[in-house]
């Protein structure tokens, strides 16, 4: 039976995959995990690197997306193709280390009520502009959607596969963090925070943080689905709680 599945989105990250899977054998320790590696519609040689190293991992198994329909649109793709009790999400750039998700699952074997937790990394160790603009962003959050939601982006989630079925229309682009915690906290789960490292990318480059353009686009991205999802909320378009 399988304890936990990781999935890891894959936009074009042909040079990090083969760390991420090393990283992953260096930490898993039990036999009840699994990783998912989503190419999620990648463009350069993803597949090939997905295809030639899989085998060599036991833990880990790939699908693919054929066209690129957003991060969350391969997280989501991602987890549905799993099977374990718990499941989560974490990124492939190697800024974030895959030991967390073992981190993660420990604290969840060590709750008496793990089914009701929604595990949680928050950052350390970031540039000062990003430490500004994400405690901006919370602080809009939080008083907007009247729920705390500090660092949304922070990576892994993990929780029980429950709360994933209870998802409606969840978004198909980077709002799932936003969503997934919105909807953790108004279901009342036992959202559980720990440190984690946010080291520099070794290779590559963000998909979207590349300067203050994208970051305004960020921006009115994040307040466009903010309004959706209080309005959504309004209607009685999500179950808030058990």
């Amino acid at each position: 039976m399988i304890k936990l599945s990781v999935v890891v989105p894959c936009y074009n990250e042909e040079k990090n995959i083969p760390l991420i899977l090393d990283r992953f054998a260096s930490c898993i320790t039990r036999d009840d995990i699994e990783v998912i590696l989503v190419n999620n519609g990648s463009t350069d040689n993803s597949h090939k690197v997905l295809d030639e190293l899989i085998p060599k991992y036991s833990f880990a198994r790939t699908v693919r997306v054929e066209k690129n329909q957003g991060y969350g649109y391969g997280i989501l793709f991602g987890l549905s193709h799993s099977q374990g009790q718990f499941i989560g999400w974490t990124h492939a750039d190697m800024q974030t280390d895959p030991a967390d998700l073992i981190k993660a699952l420990d604290i969840l074997d060590r709750h008496p009520q793990p089914d009701r937790c929604y595990v949680k990394g928050r950052r350390r160790g970031r540039p000062i502009w990003d430490t500004f603009f994400t405690f901006g962003m919370s602080v809009f959050e939080t008083i907007y959607l009247k729920t705390l939601l500090i660092d949304v982006n922070a990576q892994p989630n993990v929780f029980h596969r429950q709360f994933f079925k209870s998802w409606i229309n969840p978004p198909h682009d980077f709002s799932l963090d936003l969503f997934a915690l919105y909807m953790a906290q108004k279901q009342k789960l036992n959202v559980i925070r720990f440190d984690v490292n946010f080291p520099k990318r070794i290779h590559g480059h963000s998909s979207w943080n590349t300067g203050l353009a994208s970051k305004w686009k960020f921006i009115k991205r994040t307040l466009q689905y903010s309004i959706k999802l209080k309005g959504e909320l309004k209607h009685g378009v999500y179950r808030t709680s058990n």
